[in-house]
């Protein structure tokens, strides 16, 4: 998490990561996005979907393109290169960005990416190889590159959703139980 007081204390509240898991609940109000380049410019055209009243956050100077600055303000996309002191927020829920020169600004959502990280160290300590994101390498059914186990779910992908883990998880099983007869036969 970056250290911008109240960023903890919203996260998956009202500071989100994707417009799939959370854009619905947050469509129509003021938005905006904590990031910059091509990250910012790409997940704001995703949000432009479910708003139309965003702002990217660069907190700092922008690395956006001439070009990406131009797109973005033909959809009337906002760009604030302030840097951010706090969230003030109640219970999670932001009210307003305060910046560093302690100028505020009104807002309901904030999309913000975090850099995925194992949270178990098993797998590592197994041999199992680990993607240059962080993930779990898995093959189509689930095995990791460890012969005999296999993986599903948040540590393998991106794609964090309960219907996709279950998915992985009935492919996973699937996949070991044929394993497990074959090698019984």
């Amino acid at each position: 998490m970056p250290k911008i007081e109240g960023f903890a204390e919203s996260w998956g509240i009202s500071v989100i990561h994707c417009p799939y898991c959370h854009g619905y609940e947050v469509r129509n109000t003021r938005t905006g996005i904590l990031g910059n380049g091509d990250y910012a410019y790409e997940l704001s055209e995703m949000i432009n979907n479910w708003t139309k009243d965003l702002t990217i956050y660069t907190n700092g100077k922008s690395a956006l393109t001439n070009e990406q600055v131009k797109k973005l303000k033909s959809h009337n996309i906002q760009i604030v290169e302030k840097e951010i002191k706090e969230l003030n927020h109640i219970d999670g829920h932001i009210q307003n960005i305060i910046f560093n020169d302690n100028t505020a600004l009104a807002i309901t959502a904030l999309y913000s990416s975090r850099a995925f990280i194992q949270h178990c160290s098993i797998p590592e300590t197994l041999g199992c190889e680990i993607t240059e994101d962080g993930y779990l390498k898995v093959s189509g059914f689930h095995e990791t590159s460890v012969e005999g186990i296999y993986a599903s779910g948040d540590n393998t992908t991106r794609m964090r959703t309960v219907a996709n883990a279950v998915a992985m998880g009935t492919t996973a099983g699937m996949a070991a139980s044929k394993k497990l007869i074959l090698e019984q036969f």
